[in-house]
């Protein structure tokens, strides 16, 4: 299992866009915890907590106008937002004129793959049917990500049972298909601990224009 880790490296940049959701606030924790800098962008700048290395701006993910001068001149930009809500084109024309080097996308877990087949865990039979709508939202935006080839990303999937839970650390790294526990239960992550696997991955790439997945 992974273990968390301090930043050796420079300090990095980072826009992060939907900063006052599940996943965004332990993000940004995660960050400023490692020394990095963030502005947080959201519509709802009352709800981020001041600290000196975090600069908080309201814009909408929507809107191009709003959203490229807030996230131009980062090193990374990362999007944890709702793609059920989002203009999945207009999002990634923004973060391409931004110019930002490295883009960074939380995803969904209906896109991984389940072990050993070509068939998406939202395409099964046992997939909630509440989910699909989000789940399809998600497998669009990955499907317009997979053919942008002027633009570094990397795709992060959660397995189907992120939620809360503790800080542990310690947790599996996976490619595009399903992380499969021992016992056959649903494979999950706490919200904490998905931020440290996003922050190795910031600090240490090895995922560019693919997807990849944690899981404890």
């Amino acid at each position: 299992m992974a273990e968390s880790h301090s930043t050796s490296g420079p300090s990095l940049n980072v826009a992060v866009v939907g900063a006052t959701g599940n996943v965004g606030r332990p993000l940004i924790a995660e960050l400023i915890a490692r020394g990095h800098r963030v502005t947080a962008v959201t519509t709802h700048p009352e709800l981020v907590a001041s600290h000196p290395s975090v600069r908080t701006v309201e814009a909408d993910a929507n809107d191009s106008a709003q959203l490229v001068p807030v996230i131009t001149g980062h090193d990374v930009v990362v999007t944890a937002i709702q793609y059920a809500k989002t203009d999945h084109a207009r999002l990634i024309s923004s973060v391409r004129e931004s110019k930002a080097p490295l883009y960074f996308v939380t995803g969904g877990s209906g896109t991984l793959l389940v072990p050993g087949t070509k068939t998406r865990v939202m395409d099964t039979d046992v997939f909630p049917a509440e989910f699909a709508k989000s789940a399809a939202a998600a497998a669009h935006f990955w499907k317009l990500l997979e053919q942008v080839d002027d633009l570094d990303w990397i795709y992060l999937a959660p397995p189907p049972g992120i939620g809360p839970g503790e800080r542990t650390g310690r947790f599996r790294r996976g490619g595009r298909e399903l992380l499969q526990t021992p016992d056959g239960t649903l494979p999950g992550i706490s919200f904490d601990d998905y931020a440290i696997a996003i922050v190795d991955e910031l600090e240490s790439p090895s995922h560019i224009r693919d997807r990849f997945t944690v899981a404890y």
